[in-house]
């Protein structure tokens, strides 16, 4: 079966490289795992891509915000419905709607109603497209006093409606509820109890000579990103052998300090259509039945330089990661492999 794994995993970074300048693709079926990297790092040492490159990972970061929520809210440290208001600085002027606040778990599942980016960010992308690093300036100080200016556009609670300035938000008011730093909050509550030593913000030591060059579209190098205090929406660093064993601890309900804030993350849910919904930081859809019926929960990213998926089903305990050191998307070679596995998987004997 590891050598299926392996082959599998080999020829969708294959394809991946193909298009793009290198790519690291993990499977994980049940307890197996095989990690397998295809094209170039891009830098200056040129090598393969493999299992401890490092690789922006841009929104799957939100997976990892909300399972702090989750942890938090399972210690008593905050609660999914308390208002975002209540975790941000005396005389923080946050929008409301139809006499609704906006919550903590509203921002985990971007139902919030607010817009996808802080105020003044797309106009800033417009005059300035160029820009190799658009969120740089996202300070707590200009996101709060863009809030105070922000119209919702939908009452919270009610739609669903992607939001990088909620996610972003909700990685800054718990770090300040939690008395640290994003990254520290981040590594308190997720990677040390699962033992994850290279997912991280800042890069430096050795790290730095682990991490690929991304490149844009067109395969020119692009400067890394760096969100300042929108890090919570898309700001982290991973490998592949990091997040599998965020993943596993997804398929296989984590440790025990874990399990709770794990299955609390899944346990909400807000539907987005009958096949399709979303849970704290993850969103989730079941293939027809003519596709026979899979159940896959998935997040993807993107920066200025990267591409990246962490897709799985919990039922079936099957995962797939692909990250790429290119904008251009990992999405749709990433879930024609979890379909073929999901496929196969139901096709074995049991």
């Amino acid at each position: 079966m590891a050598q299926e794994l392996g082959t599998l995993a080999q020829q969708t970074a294959d394809r991946l490289a193909e298009q793009r300048v290198g790519a690291v693709v993990a499977v994980v079926a049940e307890d197996a795992v095989e990690i397998r990297g295809a094209g170039s790092t891009g830098a200056d040492h040129g090598r393969a891509p493999g299992p401890d490159t490092l690789f922006e990972i841009g929104s799957v970061t939100k997976s990892f915000t909300a399972l702090a929520l989750a942890r938090l809210a399972s210690a008593g440290t905050v609660g999914l419905d308390e208002p975002l208001g209540d975790l941000l600085p005396d005389g923080t002027a946050v929008p409301s709607r139809d006499g609704r606040q906006i919550t903590l778990q509203h921002l985990a599942t971007h139902t919030s109603g607010l817009p996808r980016l802080p105020r003044g960010m797309l106009l800033q992308a417009l005059l300035r497209p160029s820009k190799p690093d658009p969120y740089a300036d996202c300070t707590a100080d200009v996101l709060l006093s863009g809030l105070a200016r922000t119209r919702l556009g939908t009452t919270p609670g009610k739609r669903f409606r992607y939001s990088n300035l909620g996610a972003g938000l909700l990685g800054l008011a718990l770090a300040r509820r939690a008395g640290t730093e994003y990254e520290a909050l981040i590594t308190r509550e997720i990677c040390a109890p699962l033992g994850m030593t290279d997912t991280v913000v800042t890069v430096d030591g050795t790290r730095s000579e682990r991490s690929a060059q991304g490149h844009g579209r067109r395969g020119r190098p692009a400067a890394p990103w760096h969100l300042a205090d929108l890090v919570g929406a898309g700001g982290l660093r991973s490998t592949a052998t990091d997040l599998v064993a965020f993943v596993r601890a997804q398929l296989d309900g984590g440790p025990a300090e874990l399990a709770e804030a794990i299955r609390l993350s899944r346990s909400v849910e807000h539907r987005t259509s009958p096949f399709a919904w979303v849970h704290l930081g993850w969103m989730a859809h079941r293939l027809h039945p003519r596709q026979g019926s899979h159940l896959q929960v998935w997040h993807n990213g993107g920066t200025g330089g990267f591409s990246s998926f962490v897709g799985f089903d919990p039922e079936k305990r099957l995962a797939v990661i692909a990250l790429g050191n290119t904008q251009r998307p990992v999405d749709g070679p990433a879930f024609d492999l979890l379909r073929t596995l999901q496929s196969e998987h139901a096709a074995m004997p049991h």
